[in-house]
């Protein structure tokens, strides 16, 4: 499984956006930030974008399998009628079809070949989406809108292993959204001091974990935030 072999480096898929805010192309764009990139380059792995059009997906099972790992990453609202809702909240913003089509459908597919994900804020409701799960469509508070607070840990989960330490002692969050019934073969292993979930594994999985914080905006400074990535790559290295 995977496309690492022997010397070459990892290669790890990261699913973009579409976007009308970039400069120095000619018409739409896609997009994906920086900051998760360069945390993956950092760990050792090449990251490659994955556009968001839907008609791809009929070579996702292929195409899944020369990668070595997959980062699902932050943006706007999953539409609630992916999840069994009628949009409810005034606060629901960025919902696009194409991305969650795309982003849930890249989930199911990357777990069905046990390849190593790491899914970040968005990603995490996504995973929780495609496992069957449901959200919170607005928290109702501003305490985890560019907020960085700690994330106590489960004992012996593999986050916890990750990063050394069953604290995550500065988590930026930026999310109005949060899991709220959990999909099918998923475990809670992260909260804040408020209970928020702030991190989940598939338990079946090799290693497949989700935090509802951003490890990429702090992890050029942070090792504990660098060492999810990090430990992203070990496990694509070792499929």
């Amino acid at each position: 499984m995977g496309g690492q072999n022997g010397g070459v480096a990892p290669h790890v898929l990261i699913v973009g956006r579409l976007s009308d805010e970039s400069k120095g192309v000619r018409g739409e764009s896609f997009a994906a930030g920086q900051r998760y990139f360069r945390a993956v380059e950092r760990a050792g792995g090449v990251p490659l974008m994955l556009p968001p059009i839907a008609s791809l997906l009929d070579h996702l099972p292929e195409s899944l399998t020369r990668f070595d790992a997959l980062v699902l990453h932050g943006g706007g609202d999953v539409d609630p009628r992916r999840y069994g809702q009628e949009p409810a909240a005034d606060q629901l913003y960025g919902i696009v079809d194409d991305h969650d089509e795309v982003e849930l459908t890249v989930v199911n597919a990357a777990l069905a070949i046990d390849l190593p994900v790491l899914a970040i804020c968005r990603g995490m409701q996504v995973m929780n989406v495609a496992l069957g799960g449901t959200l919170v469509q607005h928290i109702g508070t501003e305490d985890h809108w560019f907020a960085t607070h700690p994330v106590e840990l489960t004992a012996g989960s593999r986050i916890a292993k990750a990063i050394g330490s069953d604290e995550a002692t500065a988590c930026h969050s930026v999310h109005h959204q949060s899991v709220d019934v959990l999909g099918t073969g998923l475990t809670l292993v992260g909260t804040a001091a408020d209970g928020m979930p702030e991190a989940m594994e598939v338990d079946d999985a090799r290693w497949a974990v989700a935090v509802q914080w951003h490890p990429e905006d702090t992890a050029d400074t942070d090792g504990q935030q660098q060492a999810l990535f990090d430990e992203l790559l070990r496990q694509a290295k070792a499929s």
